[in-house]
């Protein structure tokens, strides 16, 4: 094998004994990027089902406030909602001097609250079309069997809402993914930051984003993989027999 792999470098521009002697540094990377889309995802969709339910039922003056807030956060670059919130706020005193300081001073925080709002508006949408197309006829036969609104919004709304966002859902946990490369632009070592570390150590040209990309398309996959077994689950009832 490492005769094998000697050979192969010989003649290979890549240099795969540096990216495997600093394996190390795309294991914390890959860490981190667990860490910022797992928790901002999970902050999101706590957010996004509330938000996403004043919106189906259109509730009065709250509505058009949280359309607002979907269309800034969906309308302005995620990168741009970092930097203000990383870097601009710090150049407000009243910032600086109350209990928020503590957190926005944190890379870690700036970046989990930055792609946490931004995911919920999109998250907030997705859910929000789910919603208004689950079949009246469910929710008649909901009222029928004297459900209150409650259990028929947890029983039958937002289940077949849920099952129906399921295509959408899959997209967005991608594009969570790799949104979360803008940590790597305030200190923060992810999969793309270990790249660029790797690359200004040993003065590489390409072979730390190289690796970054193989990480980043193996976990592309991977998250794909899941969606489309739990939609085969989860949506079979709605798949047409073979004839």
């Amino acid at each position: 094998m490492v005769e094998a792999l000697s050979r192969f470098q010989a003649v290979s521009p890549i240099d795969f004994r540096v990216i495997l002697d600093n394996w190390h540094l795309f294991a914390r990377g890959l860490v981190n990027t667990l860490l910022l889309v797992s928790i901002p995802l999970l902050l999101a969709t706590a957010l996004a089902i509330p938000l996403a339910v004043i919106r189906a039922r259109k509730v009065r003056i709250l509505s058009p406030l949280v359309f607002c807030y979907t269309y800034v956060f969906r309308g302005t670059p995620l990168l741009l909602q970092l930097y203000l919130l990383y870097y601009g706020a710090a150049q407000f005193d009243a910032v600086r001097h109350s209990f928020l300081w503590p957190v926005l001073r944190e890379a870690w925080w700036c970046a989990f609250i930055s792609i946490a709002i931004c995911s919920a508006a999109y998250l907030t949408e997705i859910l929000r079309g789910a919603i208004e197309n689950v079949p009246q006829g469910q929710v008649e036969a909901a009222k029928a069997l004297g459900l209150s609104g409650l259990q028929q919004f947890w029983l039958i709304v937002f289940p077949s809402a849920w099952r129906q966002a399921l295509p959408s859902l899959s997209n967005e946990v991608i594009f969570a993914l790799h949104s979360s490369v803008i940590a790597s632009t305030i200190t923060i070592i992810d999969i793309l930051g270990a790249g660029r570390m790797l690359n200004n150590k040993y003065y590489l040209a390409s072979e730390g984003l190289l690796t970054a990309a193989v990480i980043y398309l193996a976990l592309t996959f991977l998250i794909t993989a899941v969606f489309r077994r739990v939609e085969r689950k989860y949506l079979l009832h709605l798949q047409l027999p073979r004839s």
